[in-house]
């Protein structure tokens, strides 16, 4: 894609954006970016640890002189009008900037989606960072958006967004797309000679995978062997789950399955993995939105937790051309997989943030709908009473499984995950039971009335590619 539109000459005006959250891993990374950029600067920054917050930005290269924390509206003002940062520890504080658009990004489902509501409804942009948010609100924020002439927009960089972007390249090209997805955030790598396999900072013994590294002739089979091979490291994390619910709203594809396939493959066999089962694959039906363990020997590429999408070949001479430049296609050539085996956080959200206020223009979905429920089951009884804690590096709901539902699978009165958050059960919940809103004793009230008034007002279109 050509973004120089967003630097054309004649061009001069500065973006400021607002950032909450602004002293976590991603704030970072598009704190550290911005310096590089001279059309784009940051104006209010809100984290509860603002001294923390201060110091990373006076590492990262930040001139202390102009850094101001900030206690009230008044003092926020004053340092705009003296060309300083203000640092916030208060969300509500960051209204009182001067700043074109919100990057939202404290993972906090009712205080994300607060400050979200107010810059949108301020006639200001927003780019969500915070699925949690935009997984239960997205839909409401995406019309407040619309009514009030501004954009609401996932952020490049992550990996909703990428993948959004990427079905909307393959669609423009007339590719007949039959499941897209995301790599899991760490590979699984495999040493043949020791006989085990690596995620992340956890080694395990799985002796049996090295005879596994083909996918032979029955795909399914295999796969379920792998599986089996390393079923002693975790599968599946609630972020994954979540991130699939806002591709689904934005794309009209949606799971497979609740749990998803999260099938351990490798790159090369994408095509042959996500094809129809009569064809030898894991997929039931076309417009599968789905996760993948990438299976990797040491030394070799990571997936690195990119995007895909699965797509139906057209001419088999163009295909097989493309196979042999090294593109991915299933052996029966009937499938070929494209993806980006990148996502860089918010090194590449400035081009979001450039492109919402200088074009009015999403770097998602502009119709999002609401195609699919980021949920949850209960994994044990769960009593009355019982305070659903969200927590751990990917927001899991302790004692709930995230599972991803499709809009017409999903009974009446299911609550989304993230809604139920930190509430209190009103009532027991038994093992595999979903929670409903009826079962939570003290729901975010505003939030509720978001994830009400999305769905009335964005309810899913027809299914896509067959679906």
């Amino acid at each position: 894609m050509n973004f120089l539109h967003l630097f054309a000459p004649g061009g001069d005006r500065t973006v400021r954006y607002a950032l909450s959250g602004a002293g976590g891993g991603f704030a970072r990374t598009l704190l550290a970016q911005t310096l590089r950029i001279p059309r784009l600067r940051p104006a209010v920054l809100c984290d509860q640890d603002v001294a923390g917050l201060r110091a990373m930005l006076v590492e990262l290269g930040y001139d202390a002189s102009q850094l101001r924390i900030c206690g009230d509206a008044r003092a926020v003002r004053d340092a705009g009008q003296d060309g300083h940062l203000a640092l916030v520890a208060d969300g509500d504080l960051l209204i009182a900037g001067d700043w074109d658009i919100l990057v939202e990004a404290t993972g906090s489902p009712a205080a994300g989606y607060e400050m979200a509501r107010q810059a949108l409804t301020g006639g200001r942009h927003v780019a969500m960072v915070s699925k949690e948010v935009d997984s239960v609100a997205g839909l409401h924020l995406a019309e407040l958006a619309r009514t009030h002439g501004s954009v609401y927009t996932t952020a490049d960089g992550d990996q909703p967004a990428n993948l959004i972007g990427l079905v909307s390249w393959a669609e423009t090209l007339g590719l007949e797309i039959v499941a897209i997805g995301k790599s899991t955030e760490y590979d699984l790598v495999l040493d043949p000679a020791a006989g085990t396999v690596t995620q992340l900072d956890t080694t395990v013994p799985a002796p049996e995978l090295a005879g596994l590294l083909d996918l032979g002739d029955d795909v399914r089979s295999t796969l379920a062997a792998r599986a089996a091979a390393v079923a002693a490291l975790p599968t599946g994390a609630t972020a994954d789950y979540c991130e699939m619910a806002v591709v689904a709203t934005s794309t009209g594809f949606r799971p497979d399955t609740e749990r998803l396939h999260y099938p351990v493959a490798r790159i090369a066999e994408l095509a042959d993995v996500y094809a129809l089962r009569e064809d030898g694959g894991v997929l039931r039906r076309p417009g599968a939105v789905d996760v993948f363990s990438a299976l990797r020997l040491p030394g070799e590429a990571s997936f690195a937790g990119g995007v895909f999408v699965v797509v139906r070949t057209g001419d088999p001479v163009t295909w097989e051309t493309l196979r042999g430049k090294g593109h991915v296609v299933s052996r029966d050539g009937k499938y070929a997989a494209v993806y980006l085996p990148y996502h860089l956080m918010g090194v590449e959200t400035p081009v979001s943030l450039l492109s919402a206020v200088l074009d009015q223009r999403p770097s998602g979905g502009t119709d999002p709908r609401g195609h699919a429920v980021l949920a949850g089951r209960a994994e044990r009884d769960l009593p009355a009473g019982t305070v659903l804690t969200m927590g751990g590096h990917h927001h899991d709901v302790t004692g709930v499984q995230a599972v991803l539902l499709r809009d017409e699978d999903t009974p009446a009165g299911t609550a989304p995950l993230y809604l139920a958050a930190h509430a209190t059960l009103a009532a027991d919940v038994a093992a595999g039971e979903l929670i409903t809103v009826g079962h939570l004793a003290d729901a975010d009230a505003a939030l509720l009335d978001a994830w009400t008034a999305g769905r009335a007002a964005r309810p899913a279109t027809g299914p896509v590619n067959g679906s």
